[in-house]
């Protein structure tokens, strides 16, 4: 993905900036610093990017959804709806916030769907982490209209839709929060960092407290701030944002590149009998870092996969059998091992996690194969894998062309 791609001069200027003053902590230090404030300028470079009133930077994408499910007053024994299609980090951020999981099946689109959630609704539900899986966006339509209808507090983990929009608002902003991730294989990396987003300045303060054990910011003094709520540590380090600076300014032309490569993907493969792909519900707002093929069942998909090993077509994820990004492998979740017990193991999982009833992520995941597309890519190098793909997909399926 793009944020591995690019890296050059001015990412070492921004660099070389922290490394003059010798400051590489995000506060204070007023007089040697020389007013150069990384974090600062990569949360104002976000949140100019994606509409934000407030953007937070942390240590990880992780931390973020944890800032996020926080700052939006989700916490001990309160049950959040996720879904069994993503990165583990958003379960983990639940738990680890105290809160009880509950899984609810997706859609093509491959985040949430609306039926889904409808389907595992309680009186005792307090919150969606709404997850936009792949560069593509939910079906936000349909899910505001449950969240409001039902009053749930909704949080989003946009950390591989970064630039990703609905109607003109981007992800990540439909909610009470919203969390990005700057890690090494997002659409721009600050190697390791993730910034919570939000319009709401309770959430906004409460964010930027809780990630710096407590501390209000208020004053030249660290040692006498005030401690407005109980926190822990999740800063991001100056050069950190110094990266992720350089690399938000650069999304708007990657996302340009990037639908591109995918327009030439998704015309070169549409024909290909046996090859859909996943539902976009705004394709104006797609990142475009995934090119998401649906195959026409598991056992053809897992065929395809094997035809692309075999010939040496790489770049692809086959996430039904990826250890971190689909239920069937938490075998971790599903038998709570954990290093120290966690409030759920207290309170009780509000599911059997071992029986879940999700039958369209079973059918999409294994249906699923994503290509991560790369924005240095030539057209001629993208016509080259729209090729290997149906040579692939047409050997495994056994259609002549």
């Amino acid at each position: 993905m793009p944020g591995m791609e690019f890296f050059g001069a001015a990412e070492r200027k921004e660099i070389n900036d922290v490394l003059e003053t010798g400051i590489l902590f995000r506060y204070n230090h007023e007089a040697q610093r020389n007013n150069i404030y990384k974090a600062r300028e990569f949360e104002a470079e976000v949140a100019n990017l994606v509409g934000a009133k407030y953007a937070h930077a942390v240590s990880s994408g992780s931390t973020a959804v944890l800032c996020a499910l926080a700052a939006a007053g989700i916490g001990a024994g309160d049950e959040v709806i996720v879904p069994p299609f993503t990165y583990i980090a958003t379960v983990e951020a639940v738990l680890m916030a105290g809160a009880l999981p509950v899984f609810a099946d997706i859609d093509e689109t491959l985040c949430l769907s609306a039926a889904g959630i409808r389907r595992v609704i309680t009186p005792k539900t307090k919150a969606i982490c709404l997850v936009h899986m792949c560069g593509q966006m939910a079906d936000m339509d349909a899910i505001m209209a449950i969240v409001n209808e039902h009053n749930l507090v909704l949080v989003e983990d946009a950390g591989q839709a970064m630039g990703a929009s609905y109607k003109g608002v981007s992800t990540g902003l439909w909610g009470k929060t919203g969390a990005y991730s700057f890690d090494f294989f997002k659409i721009a990396t600050a190697c390791e960092g993730g910034i919570m987003v939000t319009n709401d300045e309770t959430a906004y303060k409460h964010a930027d407290s809780y990630s710096d054990h407590g501390h209000d910011h208020v004053g030249s003094n660290r040692g006498m701030e005030q401690h407005p709520v109980l926190g822990f540590n999740y800063r991001i380090s100056e050069l950190h944002a110094a990266i992720g600076l350089v690399q938000t300014r650069r999304v708007p032309e990657i996302i340009k590149s990037n639908n591109a490569h995918k327009a030439q993907l998704m015309s070169a493969l549409a024909n290909v009998p046996g090859v859909s792909f996943a539902q976009i519900p705004d394709a104006n707002g797609d990142s475009a870092t995934f090119l998401n093929l649906l195959l026409t069942d598991t056992d053809s998909a897992q065929r395809t996969v094997a035809e692309m090993n075999a010939a040496g077509v790489g770049g692809f994820n086959y996430w039904f059998t990826n250890m971190y990004h689909f239920i069937n492998q938490w075998n971790h979740i599903k038998e709570m091992k954990t290093a120290a017990p966690l409030a759920i193991e207290k309170l009780g999982a509000p599911q059997d996690y071992k029986n879940l009833d999700i039958p369209i992520a079973q059918s999409v995941i294994g249906r699923l194969i994503s290509f991560g597309i790369r924005a240095s890519w030539t057209s001629e190098e993208v016509a080259a894998l729209a090729m290997n793909i149906e040579a692939a997909v047409r050997k495994a399926t056994l259609v002549e062309a």
